[in-house]
């Protein structure tokens, strides 16, 4: 049955996890690296793996013997690295500029919008909410996605070259933080 204050919680729960204000900075250099990102694609992959896991999450760990903290480690070890790439100005991930498809699912459908910590939220949700009404917190989420993957390069400019740059070592920064926040939650 769908409830209004469930979908309210849970839009602002993943709202608030999947941090996309957050992850603009990130866009921002992936778009540079690339060239473009096709921001559909991006959006219906990373909608695409939520819903996926919202009913297959455990069952697809469980098939690769892999617990729920250990893919949350290994999503934290992929956002470490685009933090240091991010500070460091290094290239740690290859992005081919002829191939912004693959740009637009990794590392922006997963890890970024769809991470371990998106992943583990949405198992944790579903025990305690209506699946319903979970499909619709993240459908509301996924329109806001597309509208910030939309709007990246007009914020680039609005941001100019010194504003991007101060916000991508920013970013970078907390990115590491979270990646090891996620770490030693984990172990």
């Amino acid at each position: 049955m769908i409830d209004f204050k469930e979908i309210a919680s849970i839009t602002l729960i993943l709202f608030s996890v999947i941090d996309i204000l957050g992850s603009i900075p990130v866009i921002i250099d992936l778009r540079q690296k690339a060239g473009s990102i096709d921001v559909g694609r991006a959006t219906l992959v990373s909608g695409g793996l939520m819903i996926a896991f919202l009913y297959l999450g455990k069952e697809i760990l469980k098939l690769f013997g892999v617990d729920v903290a250990s893919f949350a480690v290994a999503g934290a070890l992929i956002l470490f690295l685009i933090g240091l790439e991010m500070i460091l100005g290094r290239t740690i991930f290859r992005h081919d500029t002829t191939h912004s498809r693959a740009t637009s699912i990794v590392p922006i459908a997963f890890p970024i919008i769809a991470g371990a910590g998106t992943m583990t939220t949405i198992l944790s949700l579903k025990s305690a909410y209506q699946e319903i009404n979970i499909i619709i917190g993240i459908l509301l989420n996924l329109v806001f996605i597309y509208l910030v993957l939309r709007s990246s390069g007009w914020l680039e400019r609005q941001l100019g070259v010194a504003g991007t740059d101060v916000l991508r070592k920013i970013f970078g920064l907390i990115l590491i933080a979270i990646s090891i926040k996620l770490v030693r939650n984990n172990f």
